[in-house]
């Protein structure tokens, strides 16, 4: 019986990742990625599919020519990719992505420091 995942994560380029204080994020249909590694190192285009079980990636423009003529789509792993910008059509990814980043802002406050008076 083959493992069922539901979500895909990729690391968020240098970037995002300070603008948004998280160093990886779900991935959808219309993100902008970059391939790390592999034989499409350094293309760059958004994704169209996602093969959640196997944690995979069709992204735009990355084809292999097939023996008998034709091309198909290359899918590429998860962990091979960073996410370079992010579709944010969606208000739920907006307010969860927004959530974390106040969050930073929060704890990088200084706490104030009372004097307490004992007699």
């Amino acid at each position: 019986m083959k493992k069922k995942t539901s979500t895909i994560s990729a690391n968020l380029s240098d970037s995002l990742s300070k603008d948004y204080g998280r160093k990886s994020v779900r991935v959808i249909k219309g993100d902008s990625v970059k391939i790390l590694r592999g034989e499409y190192k350094g293309v760059e285009g958004k994704v169209e599919k996602l093969n959640t079980v196997k944690s995979r990636l069709s992204i735009e423009g990355v084809q292999r020519e097939k023996i008998k003529g034709g091309q198909v789509k290359v899918q590429i792993h998860s962990s091979n990719v960073q996410v370079t910008s992010l579709h944010l059509d969606d208000d739920k990814r907006k307010k969860k992505l927004q959530g974390k980043e106040e969050q930073i802002n929060k704890s990088s406050r200084k706490p104030t420091v009372r004097a307490s008076k004992k007699e």
